[in-house]
């Protein structure tokens, strides 16, 4: 008799209204699971979903990425095992999954493509966000991270803008707004001009995203209902200064 497989506890649960412009068109979810495997190393399951559109302009994305539960458990100080793209945005189609092996310093691609990794603790999109929320975010501050796992994405340029007050469904948020920029396709390019609304607190949870989507336009997630990790699982910490992975200038 093979053993019924058990199911994967929900760390953090984010369910969002998308909007394309003005018009609310579908839906979108973030969820973090513990705990999967890869490679031999336990790892938290993360997955970014978006679903909408009207007539022919539709988005149907998912991004899956699988960060390092133990970095994640030591210090927050995540990194990436694996990570996933299915992204269909009107006639534009990608699936492409990459294993990443940070003790190897390679990631391979899913048609057998490889490349070096700069980093001993590499980061993708969803990895990038995580990270991200870790950070003190203080107004003004830049961010200059060279650990995306493809080499040609570096640095990731994480620019904190301004505070702000936004209403979504799920309530009124005190926020800090985020701008990131990886230089590679998706949402966080650098044509797509993303911001993140974080909420102002040691939690930095995400309450709002918004990105330009090629032949769509405006392209913004909005909070609707939130489940909060519990305290021994939220991504939140200061970094220490003079951390090696980040270095920060303060803008006056």
């Amino acid at each position: 008799m093979v053993a019924a497989q058990q199911p994967k506890r929900v760390v953090e649960d984010s369910q969002f209204e998308v909007k394309l412009g003005f018009l609310s068109v579908g839906t979108g979810q973030l969820t973090v699971f513990a705990y999967d495997t890869v490679d031999g190393h336990s790892t938290f399951h993360s997955i970014l979903a978006i679903t909408g559109g009207f007539g022919p302009a539709k988005v149907r994305d998912r991004f899956e990425s699988w960060g390092d539960a133990v970095s994640w458990r030591n210090n927050r100080d995540v990194f990436s095992r694996k990570y996933a793209q299915d992204v269909h945005e009107v006639n534009y189609r990608r699936n492409t999954t990459y294993e990443i092996f940070p003790e190897r310093g390679e990631w391979v691609k899913d048609d057998g493509t490889k490349g070096r990794i700069t980093d001993d603790k590499p980061l993708d999109d969803l990895t990038m966000l995580f990270f991200a929320r870790s950070l003190p975010l203080k107004v003004g501050d830049t961010y200059s991270i060279p650990r995306y796992f493809k080499s040609e994405g570096n640095p990731v340029i994480l620019r904190v803008l301004r505070r702000e007050v936004i209403t979504v469904p799920a309530g009124t948020f005190q926020t800090v707004v985020v701008q990131p920029t990886i230089k590679t396709s998706g949402l966080f390019s650098e044509g797509g001009q993303a911001e993140l609304y974080f909420t102002d607190d040691r939690y930095h949870s995400l309450i709002q995203l918004k990105s330009k989507v090629s032949a769509i336009g405006s392209l913004t997630l909005r909070l609707k209902k939130y489940q909060r990790p519990d305290v021994s699982d939220d991504p939140a910490y200061a970094l220490k200064e003079g951390s090696p992975a980040v270095k920060a200038s303060q803008r006056q």
